[in-house]
């Protein structure tokens, strides 16, 4: 079994970060990093900063959610990776699961009948195909009568559409009469 002060002084800390990664079922804390690398977390920040600048004209890329991190195929490769695994088309979403998406994407956390406000519709069926597909999640529960469910996108939703984190969102510009205290009340 190999020392870990000897694997720290073979591998550069680029290099331990993704081999941790690269293991990881499931996205993996910057903390998390910092603790088995026993590195302070600027450091595990420098080290996966680095990764992303090698990851950029790969088949691989860094893939940031809240304040997890994990290894993805990079999003171009999608439909080359499907058709190399015999999968269908991967889930194409109604324009309904597009139109709830976007809303707690840009809004979130946001309750349902905040979402439907917006939308204008009901929008339980397509909370219920988003939620089973794993591009949304219950967040927490708002103050207020009732306490609804609070929404939020999960890793996969980013997956789902080549982002490396919500900052990659295109900017939306919301007109300000189009927030009625009605909506805002909602959304808390």
């Amino acid at each position: 079994m190999t020392d870990p002060s000897e694997t720290a002084s073979v591998l550069s800390l680029e290099a331990r970060i993704e081999a941790l990664l690269f293991v990881a079922s499931a996205p993996v804390s910057l903390q998390q990093l910092a603790e088995a690398l026993q590195c302070p977390l600027a450091e595990i920040e420098a080290g996966l900063d680095a990764l992303e600048t090698l990851y950029a004209n790969r088949g691989l890329a860094l893939q940031r959610h809240e304040s997890r991190v994990q290894i993805t195929t990079h999003p171009v490769a999608g439909e080359l990776i499907e058709r190399f695994l015999g999968l269908e088309a991967s889930q194409h979403l109604s324009r309904a699961a597009l139109e709830a998406l976007a809303i707690i994407a840009y809004r979130q956390p946001v309750t349902r009948p905040g979402i439907d406000a917006i939308r204008g519709v009901n929008s339980d069926g397509v909370m219920k195909s988003l939620l089973s597909k794993g591009l949304i999640q219950e967040v927490g529960r708002a103050e207020g009568p009732g306490r609804p469910i609070l929404y939020g996108t999960t890793a996969a939703f980013l997956q789902h559409f080549g982002l490396n984190s919500l900052d990659a969102l295109p900017a939306f510009d919301l007109d300000e009469p189009a927030i009625t205290e009605e909506n805002r009340l909602l959304k808390d």
